[in-house]
């Protein structure tokens, strides 16, 4: 997705789309100074529109940041399906959703942040495009899931292992984004720390050991 990539320190806006503009304006805004930064008003600044231009595509800031939000679903599932229709088999392309989410998440943290943060949270309800790019992303690894399991012995259920497995991809990437990681991973890229993980996620397809 090519709009992940246009992130400029000045927007250049004459006669086309805003709504781009704007986006694009946050996200630089985001990278630089976090999303507290981000304003309608500053954004209409940067674009060079007058200061209620940006009602006409956005109700709030949160409605802005959740057009970023979305923006970064949508860059993130188109990357997760790619890798996983790579993938040599069902159980590789499962793995390959995890480690392209945390990848992404290192390469793209200011849309990270947003993608998880309480704006566009508070926003799923009342956008049905954000919501649904949301739940596209879910949707990929839960089919990975079921897919990976097909004929495999055990009895958790698809939907406790792909809760547990975005909990432990998601968790890595938020450490990485934060940089809570730093001194601590041994040499290891963010890439071969993801396979670390997503090799501990497929222990969840086997039976549960018996107690006593």
């Amino acid at each position: 997705m090519k709009a992940i990539h246009r992130v400029r320190k000045k927007i250049a806006y004459h006669h086309g789309d805003l709504r781009r503009a704007l986006t694009d304006a946050a996200l630089g805004l985001i990278e630089r100074q976090g999303a507290g930064a981000v304003t309608l008003r500053e954004v209409a600044r940067m674009v060079g529109v007058s200061h209620q231009a940006p009602y006409r595509h956005f109700a709030d800031r949160s409605e802005l940041l959740a057009g970023v939000a979305e923006e970064g679903f949508r860059a993130l599932h188109a990357e997760m399906v790619k890798s996983m229709r790579e993938a040599p088999d069902a159980a590789t392309a499962f793995r390959m959703a995890g480690i392209t989410y945390v990848v992404f998440a290192v390469k793209h943290p200011a849309h990270f942040r947003v993608m998880f943060g309480a704006d566009a949270a508070a926003c799923r309800g009342k956008i049905p495009s954000l919501a649904a790019a949301g739940e596209a992303l879910s949707g990929v690894l839960t089919m990975g899931v079921a897919e990976a399991k097909r004929g495999m012995p055990g009895e958790n259920d698809t939907m406790d292992i792909a809760l547990s497995a975005w909990c432990l991809v998601h968790g890595l990437a938020s450490l990485l984004v934060e940089g809570q990681l730093q001194g601590r991973s041994f040499g290891r890229t963010p890439r071969e720390l993801a396979e670390l993980v997503t090799r501990t996620v497929r222990l969840g397809f086997g039976a549960e050991p018996k107690q006593g």
